[in-house]
């Protein structure tokens, strides 16, 4: 099995980036033939972390629960935000919590490699050769997942990662008389996920992740599960975070743009997990009955 650290999905390393808050929408123009809607529901302001973070959490929960009644529709939702914001934690929560189905991008495609699908073997060759994994193969293996969930309450974290498989996702769920109905974006300043990810330990086989400060294993360097050695991803360092980050703010960031216009975009700011989950898990509560 490949550390998860070697897995790229179809995004190029760019230079250094900026300091400003993470997650922050811009004002960056769809390319050209991206779907462009006129959102007819008030969404969140995408605020930025701050001291006051109680206020933050109050505003976004009371309105976003206002704004989106129960309707026993299931819940389709994607987490976004930049790496090391704290997706895969919450994506965890938000299962353990409400029962949802939860599809990790990474996940899906370490085991097709590990299963050896033909899927699998086109991602492996191409992560030995040092190439990204295309769109087209991401796009297969996740249609293939929600083929199997017809009527459930699923997330999707790590997909889409562009506005080309935004569309594709929007086109497959189209097909079936689907559409996603929820999006979050996680909003934590850079400094403190710098510091995140440099204390950050893996359990590659099952993605289980651990921060010293935060959320330490129980046994150090074991994972709590199956005691089994923790890992330090090799792009968990600064240099290769402000790669990343250029990366998310050049690939990634527009995505904010393509759903806010659908009306279904919401930011919760923070600079902890157990800041943010709160938010999250009235806002979740708020959809499921």
């Amino acid at each position: 099995m490949l550390p998860s650290g070697l897995l790229r999905l179809g995004c190029a390393d760019a230079a250094a980036t900026s300091t400003r808050a993470l997650g922050r929408p811009r004002q960056i123009g769809l390319t050209p033939g991206a779907l462009r809607y006129q959102s007819t529901t008030s969404s969140t302001s995408e605020a930025t972390a701050t001291n006051d973070e109680s206020s933050n959490a109050q505003f976004i929960t009371q309105r976003q629960i206002q704004s989106r009644p129960r309707s026993g529709t299931p819940v389709r939702m994607l987490i976004l935000g930049a790496p090391g914001a704290g997706k895969g934690t919450q994506s965890s929560r938000i299962r353990e919590h409400f029962g949802i189905t939860t599809i990790s991008s990474g996940d899906v495609l370490r085991r097709n490699i590990a299963q050896g699908t033909d899927a699998g073997l086109l991602a492996q060759r191409a992560v030995a050769n040092g190439e990204l994994v295309t769109d087209e193969l991401i796009v297969e293996l996740i249609r293939n997942e929600l083929a199997t969930l017809p009527r459930s309450n699923w997330l999707l974290d790590g997909f889409p990662r562009n506005i080309a498989q935004a569309q594709a996702l929007d086109a497959m769920l189209e097909s079936t008389n689907q559409s996603l109905n929820a999006v979050v974006n996680l909003v934590v300043p850079e400094d403190v996920i710098l510091h995140r990810i440099v204390e950050r330990y893996v359990h590659v086989p099952s993605g289980r992740v651990y921060n010293l400060t935060y959320n330490p294993p129980s046994v150090a360097g074991r994972d709590d599960v199956t005691g089994e050695p923790l890992e330090h991803r090799p792009d968990d360092n600064p240099e290769s975070f402000r790669r990343r980050l250029q990366q998310y703010h050049e690939v990634t960031e527009p995505l904010l743009d393509y759903y806010r216009r659908t009306g279904i975009l919401t930011s919760f700011a923070g600079t902890t997990s157990d800041v943010i989950f709160p938010m999250l898990h009235a806002y979740m509560d708020a959809r499921l009955d």
